[in-house]
């Protein structure tokens, strides 16, 4: 996906306060990015809402995956990256990080907030309830039919079809396998008993990226997968309301906002990795949440690079950006922790 963005064409300075989609501080050149699918839908209305303000400039967004998207990150191949976990220090990208960018921080800049939906594909069932001991033994082979009893004790009165449940799973590295696997063990610890991880490792057939969950899922019918909300509601797909231990929740903007509220950032100054309370009971949470980064520079790219990055991602910051998520499947960042990612985009250079 290489979509056009922005530039005034007579400035590479991005520090304008001024975050309006029509009134940017624009950066002229190519702005190459890459990582995870899960915000693809939201870069391509960015780059769009950009390029009207900026047209002399080219933004590139690539959305192979958080995996592949930090790597070429660390290569040196993209000038930030798209990722739906924070780099890691234990796997040493943090200190890589450090390396390609001349001996500077790279910072985790969350910037969408992407719930998770468990989509599924059953013909006649409008509604479905499923708690993290349930989901848990679904995706881990354990519960194989959908008139399992677990299943049925949830969904009281509901005529479940005796077929075999069918799992989809993303094939390659994904933050949203990671975010979904962390779910599962902090809520349902003694179903999901494997560690977290960005590769899958439970049951099911694995396909590429959320594109490739979502339309497997469209085609087959009895089957399940997790994805992002955005790619469940535009395939038409079934989205299971969550049971957190307070009652079943729909999975809507203001759900996955009430425990993104409670979660915190981990990070020290301008790197703001969060953590989330995937446990949470609170009444009214849909717990399944992920925020996906921006992972860039602090300091270490050519001057150009650095406007570009900084310009772009001021927008995408801004409350002019943020606004436009709620249409497309996101939720935005919360007042507070938006302001600490725009102080943050400010201090790049």
């Amino acid at each position: 996906m290489a979509l056009a963005a922005c530039s005034d064409g007579g400035s590479n300075d991005a520090s304008s306060g001024s975050t309006s989609a029509a009134n940017i501080n624009c950066a002229s050149g190519t702005l190459s990015s890459e990582g995870s699918s899960a915000q693809g839908n939201a870069m391509t209305e960015w780059i769009k809402q950009y390029q009207l303000a900026c047209p002399d400039a080219t933004v590139n967004y690539n959305p192979t995956g958080s995996g592949a998207g930090i790597e070429q990150f660390l290569a040196s191949q993209v000038d930030f990256a798209g990722s739906d976990s924070a780099l890691d220090a234990d796997d040493g990208e943090v200190a890589e990080a450090k390396e390609r960018c001349e001996g500077n921080d790279a910072w985790n800049l969350p910037m969408v907030v992407g719930p998770v939906a468990v989509a599924y594909n059953v013909e006649g069932l409008d509604s479905l309830i499923l708690n993290a001991d349930v989901t848990a033994d679904i995706f881990s082979g354990k519960i194989k039919k959908w008139n399992d009893p677990a299943i049925a004790a949830l969904n009281s009165g509901t005529d479940l079809p005796d077929e075999p449940i069918t799992v989809f799973y993303r094939s390659d590295e994904s933050g949203t396998t990671q975010n979904f696997t962390q779910y599962l063990k902090a809520a349902a610890p003694e179903n999901w008993t494997k560690e977290p991880s960005k590769s899958w490792s439970g049951t099911g057939e694995g396909k590429e990226k959320s594109a490739g969950v979502q339309e497997a899922t469209i085609q087959n019918e009895n089957s399940v997968t997790y994805v992002e909300w955005s790619y469940a509601r535009d395939g038409g797909l079934g989205i299971a309301q969550i049971d957190n231990g307070s009652g079943p929740v729909e999975l809507n903007g203001e759900t996955a906002g009430k425990t993104l509220d409670a979660s915190k950032i981990v990070g020290s100054g301008n790197n703001l990795e969060m953590e989330i309370d995937y446990a949470t009971a609170e009444p009214g949470a849909y717990p399944i949440v992920l925020v996906t980064y921006e992972i860039a520079c602090s300091k270490g790219l050519g001057d150009n690079e650095a406007a570009q990055v900084k310009s772009f991602l001021t927008y995408t910051a801004s409350d002019d950006g943020q606004s436009v998520l709620n249409d497309l499947g996101y939720a935005p960042l919360p007042p507070e922790v938006a302001s600490k990612v725009q102080a943050a985009v400010a201090d790049l250079s």
